[in-house]
C-alpha cells in the first residue's frame, strides 16, 4: 500500500509523489482553439524541488492549473494525459473528490498576493477558514491555529495582525500569508507560482529562504515556476523549460547553468544580469513568443533561433537523451553543448 509522499509500507520509493504524463491543454475561442500545452511530462518527488521556466505565455501556469484542477472551462480543457499523484490520476476523480486533495494534499501560492486574498475578510479568517473546512474546527481554534502559522512564516506581532485586512500588509507580508495559507494542512505537494513576482530582491530572498525551510522541514515536493533563472540556481534540485506549451530542456539544475543543451535555454540565461557585465547593452532573445492559435511548424523556436536550418523549419525535435537525466528537443543539441559534448 502506498502512502504519503509515495512511499510503500516498507519505506522504500514507489515512484514520484507527482508524475504528470502526456499532458495537453487547449483553449477554445471565438479565435480558435490555442494550443497551451502540448505533451508535458515531468516529475516530483517528495522533498525535491522542480523549477519550470520559460516566458509568459509558454504553458507553465496552465499546466499547474490542470494539476490542481482550478482550470477555467470552459475556455479550457484537458484534451489528453495524465496527472498521477501519490499514484492516482487526478483527471479521472470527482469534483468532491478533487476537492479533499486541493489544500490538504496539494496546495498553490499564486503570483498575485493582493488579488489571491480576499479584501474583505481578515488574515485570520481566511486562513482559519482551512481548519474550519478541512479539519471542522470551530472560529477560536481556527484563529489560534491562523496565529500559529503566521508566527511560522515569520510574521511578527501575529496575535495582533490575524485581526487584519490583506490592504494593511506590505507585498512581501502578504506573500507570507499566502505560504502560511499553503501550508496550513502540510501538504505533500506545494505548486509556487511566480511566488516572488513585484518583491524586491531583498525580499525575494527571504521568500524563497522561507520555501526552502518550510520544504526542508515537512518533505514536500515543491514546483517553482518562474521565468527568472536567477530565483532558483541556489533552491531547485532539476529544472524543465518550456516555450509554446511543450518542455524543450530538462535537467538538473547545475547541468543547465554549466552549459545549456537548448538554444533557448541558452537565451533565457544569456539574460540574466552579470556584475562583470556592467555597462554592456543587455542580451535579449529576438523576436516574440508565438501566437498559440497559429504555432510554427516543425520546431516553434525556430523563427527566433540563430541555430535554425531547414529541419528546423519543418520538423517537430523529439525530447532527445542527452544524458541519464538529462533532454533536450534541439536538433542540434550536440552543437548547442559544444566542447561539453562527451565523446
Amino acid at each position: 500500500m502506498t502512502g504519503p509522499g509515495g512511499r510503500d509500507g516498507t519505506g522504500a520509493a514507489a515512484g514520484p509523489l507527482l508524475d504528470v504524463r502526456d499532458l495537453h491543454v487547449e483553449f477554445r475561442t471565438r479565435e480558435g482553439v490555442a494550443k497551451a500545452v502540448n505533451g508535458v511530462d515531468y516529475s516530483v518527488d517528495a522533498g525535491e524541488t522542480l523549477a519550470v521556466l520559460g516566458e509568459s505565455g509558454s504553458g507553465k501556469s496552465v499546466t499547474a492549473q490542470a494539476v490542481m484542477g482550478i482550470l477555467d472551462s470552459p475556455p479550457g480543457f484537458v484534451t489528453q494525459g495524465e496527472v498521477l499523484f501519490q499514484g492516482r490520476d487526478l483527471l479521472k476523480l470527482g469534483p468532491e473528490e478533487r476537492r479533499k486533495v486541493r489544500g490538504a494534499k496539494m496546495a498553490m501560492i499564486f503570483q498575485d498576493a493582493l488579488s489571491s486574498l480576499n479584501p474583505v475578510l481578515n488574515v485570520g479568517e481566511q486562513l482559519g477558514e482551512m481548519f474550519r473546512v478541512h479539519r471542522g474546527m470551530g472560529r477560536k481554534e481556527a484563529r489560534a491555529k491562523a496565529v500559529e502559522l503566521m508566527e511560522r512564516v515569520r510574521i511578527p506581532a501575529a496575535a495582533e495582525r490575524v485581526k487584519q485586512y490583506p490592504h494593511q500588509f506590505s507585498g512581501g507580508m502578504r506573500q507570507r500569508v499566502m505560504i502560511a495559507m499553503a501550508m496550513a494542512l502540510e501538504p505533500d505537494l506545494i505548486i509556487a507560482d511566480e511566488p516572488t513576482t513585484a518583491l524586491d530582491v531583498t525580499v525575494q530572498a527571504q521568500v524563497m529562504d522561507l520555501l526552502a525551510e518550510l520544504q526542508r522541514e515537512f518533505n514536500m515536493g515543491l514546483i517553482l515556476i518562474t521565468h527568472d533563472l536567477g530565483v532558483v540556481a541556489d533552491v531547485a534540485d532539476k529544472i524543465a523549460v518550456m516555450y509554446a506549451g511543450r518542455i524543450v530542456e530538462r535537467a538538473p539544475v547545475h547541468d543547465i547553468y554549466r552549459a545549456p543543451a537548448h538554444p533557448y535555454t541558452k537565451g533565457l540565461l544569456d539574460s540574466i544580469p552579470r556584475v562583470d557585465q556592467k555597462g554592456q547593452e543587455l542580451y535579449a532573445i529576438k523576436g516574440l513568443p508565438p501566437n498559440l492559435l497559429h504555432i510554427p511548424s516543425g520546431c516553434a523556436f525556430h523563427p527566433r533561433c540563430p541555430m535554425a536550418q531547414a529541419v528546423c523549419r519543418t520538423d517537430v525535435p523529439p525530447l532527445y537523451q542527452v544524458s541519464r537525466d538529462r533532454a533536450s528537443a534541439c536538433h542540434f543539441w550536440k552543437e548547442t553543448l559544444g566542447e561539453s559534448v562527451d565523446d
